[in-house]
């Protein structure tokens, strides 16, 4: 449940042709004051609530600069959906045109099942284009498609280069200089020229035989810990490092489709928390082939397994530019996290530092290798060592040089380093956690220096070669998104690549939500959204939760805006409130932290706490709250309906945990700690141990094919609920995983959730 899947989750139950270089427009802010009730006809129809992109989201994707030249590429569809096609925008021309047209035409029924899982990891909706990279510094380009691989050189047309035919190929990757591409088929490792030639295997040849991938990440690593990589090149592109899994330790787990025509299954090696994972090991080779040199992952104290693996994990690996490699090994308590220097030609190790944590080391991918100028040799790396996520400099033996920013704020991310100068770009919510901006942070301390002037949510790709220029894409409640180009030394706007207006907001009469501060138990303030209809309080009420760590849906962004369950259900009369309890991110590791072994019971406490504060203002109808939500919201959405039934009378969870013991090794243990060690923590914390208690009405929606929250959950709360006598609904989709991706099935979906919520009203 990585932060971005669990934000597409949240969505599923949240839930005019415009050319690529359409003038700059207002963007069709709506009024704040909420409209008069809709009539029937003039609802929302479910058809536009489930669609995608939503009202103001018709924008440029996957933005990056091209090498050696001042012009941005991107993908977009002009006609206002999901079919992308990569188009140019020069700066000095100020338009754009489409580049390298895609020379097939790729529905998503058309992948390959390798492929469709993938996309499954990284919650990809898009078809067309929808993956492209260009080498760090040449003008060559990589296209995925259909299990195929084409390139381009030079702004030239897309080129076969490689069929499926001897089967699909997965995350072609290009070499820093763009003279050679490497990919995984058939979980080998493979070498090849860019324009020309065979492609040599570089791995050992027997993944088959011994029932291993190489290359390729795990389960955990796409799904939980943001590593969608199992093979990385060198800087100067001699070689490879690459990932060995061997997934034979973990039982495997068979989801039937029920409703194929015949019998059919398809099998999954699920690291189950508590239970075995997969045993990851490193090598390094040759990118000409030749032996693969095996890297010395141990962190001290953990015991080793006769194949020279431990039980931790791969965390994240690069190669810095003198050569030499880097990991970032972490425990599987992930209390402890080591960065390693590693020697491609021995193997041998040595620890640069070390992070610790009582509650648990996040991931990121805040770091760089300082190349030249005055810090030279010296490290930036992002640490919550002070309870909030900034920026620190080490030297190069892994030394503490100093801290660069600080406060009760987080550091986001690392946009990019001018070394010459010695600043580096990093995004956070310093001015308001609900908010992120750019900001230019000197190396050698000193003040920050915002870059990005207007309130709300910016979303930056630098230009990392000339360090002129960045992308900043913005929104915010009031505003739908516009996509600009900046200058990197001020932040005045240099050009439009695009600010088309969708009428659908208009159509709609897309009104903001009122943004709340609530106090809760403790005084800690919880941020809130809240969608007021028209008409005399009270109101029934509808909660629209997610409340699982790492994610944050409260935040001055068009997301709140165009969240079209909520405005159809404001239009039908009813409140919705969305609320950030604690254990949300973006807020420091104490507020992520404050659920640490005891999932669903503060999180709950705080959602009642929402609705009493809207209770004791008259706005709340007592007798007609629901409750919704998906993934964790579901687990939430049940959860509330056991413990609060005097608050919730209704609820709708959507594919929803309900028992951490049925769930992954890396997300669960980070939360909940090991099950031997917090047996009590995993009882509680299950939605079964209270089944018993939940009172109102309850629908259950799931997919059966979904391979992230198992059937298996809702399958056993059912017969929960089934011995205890306690009645409930289901809604079931046989040919659906962990998100609906058809929109047959998300429109019916819509219809027999808002029937559901609106027999309250």
């Amino acid at each position: 449940m990585r932060r971005a899947a669990l934000l597409a989750c949240a969505a599923v139950l949240a839930c005019s042709k415009t050319p690529a270089s359409a003038p700059a427009g207002t963007g069709g802010t709506a009024d704040t004051a909420a409209k008069a009730p809709m009539e029937d006809e003039d609802m929302i129809p479910f058809e536009e609530v489930v669609a995608h992109p939503r009202p103001g989201f018709a924008i440029p994707v996957g933005l990056a600069f091209e090498p050696d030249t001042s012009a941005v590429t991107y993908l977009y569809d002009p006609d206002g959906g999901l079919s992308r096609r990569m188009f140019r925008f020069d700066p000095e021309q100020g338009r754009a045109e489409e580049v390298a047209p895609p020379p097939v035409d790729v529905d998503e029924e058309d992948l390959p099942p390798e492929e469709k899982l993938r996309r499954e990891r990284m919650r990809e909706r898009g078809h067309g284009i929808t993956r492209y990279a260009f080498a760090e510094r040449a003008r060559v380009l990589v296209v995925p498609l259909a299990g195929a691989v084409y390139v381009a050189r030079d702004g030239g047309p897309l080129e076969l280069r490689f069929d499926a035919r001897e089967g699909a190929i997965v995350d072609p990757r290009l070499s820093p200089d763009g003279r050679r591409l490497a990919f995984v088929r058939r979980g080998e490792l493979y070498v090849a020229d860019t324009f020309e030639g065979p492609a040599r295997r570089v791995s050992p040849g027997d993944a088959e035989a011994r029932g291993v991938t190489y290359g390729l990440a795990e389960y955990v690593a796409q799904e939980e810990m943001g590593r969608h990589h199992g093979f990385w090149w060198s800087d100067d592109g001699s070689m490879l490092a690459f990932a060995e899994v061997d997934e034979r330790p973990i039982p495997e787990f068979r989801i039937p489709h029920f409703a194929a025509d015949r019998p059919e299954e398809e099998v999954h090696r699920y690291p189950f928390a508590g239970g075995p994972n997969a045993r990851v090991r490193l090598f390094v080779v040759p990118a000409t082939g030749g032996r693969a040199v095996p890297m010395d992952l141990r962190m001290e104290g953990i015991e080793t397994r006769p194949d020279g693996t431990q039980d931790t994990y791969l965390a994240r690996v690069r190669f810095l530019p003198d050569g030499k490699l880097l990991a970032q090994v972490q425990d599987r308590r992930q209390q402890r996290l080591d960065v390693l220097e590693l020697d491609p030609a021995t193997g041998r190790a040595r620890r640069l530092w070390q992070e610790t944590s009582d509650v648990w080391v996040n991931l990121h991918r805040i770091f760089h290798a300082v190349e030249k100028g005055p810090y030279a040799g010296h490290f930036l790396w992002g640490s919550e060592r002070d309870g909030f996520m900034h920026l620190y400099l080490r030297d190069r033996d892994g030394r503490l040089v100093r801290r660069l920013t600080e406060g009760a704020w987080v550091v986001d991310g690392l946009a990019a380093v001018d070394e010459t100068k010695g600043i580096a770009y990093v995004t956070g919510n310093r001015e308001d956690p609900r908010e992120r901006h750019l900001y230019a942070v000197p190396l050698g301390g000193g003040a920050l220096r915002r870059l990005t002037p207007e309130p709300g949510v910016h979303a930056v790709v630098v230009d990392r070669h000339g360090l002129t220029s960045f992308v900043d894409t913005h929104h915010a409640v009031d505003r739908p998104p516009v996509t600009v180009l900046r200058s990197l030394e001020d932040g005045t706007v240099r050009a439009t690549l695009h600010a088309a207006e969708d009428p659908r907001i208009e159509r709609f009469a897309l009104a903001a939500p009122e943004m709340l501060e609530i106090p809760a138990e403790d005084g800690t303030v919880l941020y809130a959204a809240y969608y007021r209809p028209a008409g005399p309080p009270p109101y029934p009420t509808v909660v629209s939760v997610y409340g699982g760590p790492h994610v944050q849906r409260v935040r001055n962004a068009w997301d709140l805006t165009a969240d079209l369950r909520a405005q159809r259900l404001r239009a039908r009369g009813f409140a919705v409130l969305v609320l950030d309890n604690r254990g949300s991110a973006r807020r420091g590791l104490a507020f992520e932290g404050a659920i640490r072994w005891n999932m669903g019971d503060l999180e709950v406490r705080d959602q009642v706490r929402g609705v009493e504060h809207l209770r004791a203002q008259g706005l709340v109808d007592g007798d007609r709250v629901a409750i919704y939500g998906w993934s964790y919201g579901g687990y939430m959405s049940a959860m509330a309906l056991a413990k609060a039934p005097e608050v919730f009378g209704t609820a709708v969870a959507g594919a929803p945990v309900t028992s951490w013991d049925g769930y992954d090794t890396h997300y669960t243990e980070r939360y909940m700690g090991l099950p031997d060690e917090n047996v009590e923590g995993y009882r509680s914390s299950s939605v079964l141990e209270h089944a018993a208690e939940i009172r109102g009405r309850l629908l259950l929606v799931h997919g059966l094919l979904d391979e992230n929250v198992h059937f298996r959950h809702t399958a056993r709360l059912m017969q929960r609920l089934v011995d205890a006598k306690i009645p409930f609904d289901d809604l079931l989709f046989p040919a659906e995983r962990h998100m609906p991706r058809k929109i047959e099935d998300r429109v019916y979906m819509e219809e027999v959730v808002h029937r559901f919520l609106e027999a309250d009203r």
